[in-house]
């Protein structure tokens, strides 16, 4: 293995995607909420940044290949678990996440059983815009949790008439509560839209896999 910068950046997502997660158990929320979208969106960063300089420096090598797509899928893999966790189970956001780790374990697994025959399965332009939707959406996502905090925070103490009264502009909003319900309303149905977005990008990503794959899987 060489350390150039690209591969550098790939080992520092493979590690930034457990730290995702383990923040929570380290800091108090909001805290964590914010280290934790930081850091999704720093690896986030590294995944384009790594992959433009691996080629445009010919530095592309064989561990920087293998490890990359590893680096990808454990962070969002992680992510999506924290997301579920703060957010809770349910239809809107469970069903998303089970068909983006379905693929993922799918695709995973046939590129294994490909072999040295892995190589007809490159990574499409259409994969490419499933990647980038997931992050978007997970960096929403987890913007919701801040939002959502700091909502509940300044609405303690509140009855509904006076929430309802600085909603609608009744009432002089003094602690900023219009804007945090704005960026509640779009972080979590911006997110839950691009989620389910990416699912369906997920799938239809794994399906073209698996067309690709399916000379090789053919009984002789």
């Amino acid at each position: 293995m060489q350390w150039t910068l690209p591969n550098i950046l790939t080992v520092a997502r493979m590690i930034a995607a457990p730290m995702v997660a383990l923040v929570f158990l380290i800091l108090p929320r909001p805290f964590a909420d914010w280290a934790a979208m930081t850091i999704f969106l720093l690896a986030s960063l590294t995944d384009y940044v790594d992959g433009y300089l691996a080629r445009a420096w010919n530095q592309i090598s064989r561990f920087g290949a293998m490890l990359d797509p590893i680096a990808d899928k454990a962070v969002v893999v992680i992510a999506l678990a924290v997301i579920l966790g703060i957010h809770g189970i349910t239809a809107w956001t469970l069903i998303p996440v089970v068909a983006i780790l379905l693929r993922e374990v799918f695709v995973s697994g046939l590129r294994e059983f490909l072999g040295h025959q892995a190589g007809t399965l490159k990574v499409t332009p259409l994969a490419k815009w499933k990647t980038m939707v997931q992050m978007v959406a997970i960096t929403m996502l987890f913007a919701w949790g801040l939002f959502d905090h700091y909502f509940v925070m300044q609405t303690l103490g509140m009855n509904a008439e006076i929430v309802s009264g600085i909603l609608n502009g009744a009432i002089r909003d003094d602690v900023g509560l219009g804007w945090k319900f704005s960026g509640l309303m779009l972080s979590s149905h911006g997110g839950l839209v691009l989620l389910w977005c990416a699912a369906a990008l997920t799938l239809l990503t794994g399906l073209d896999y698996f067309r690709k794959a399916m000379p090789y899987l053919t009984e002789r």
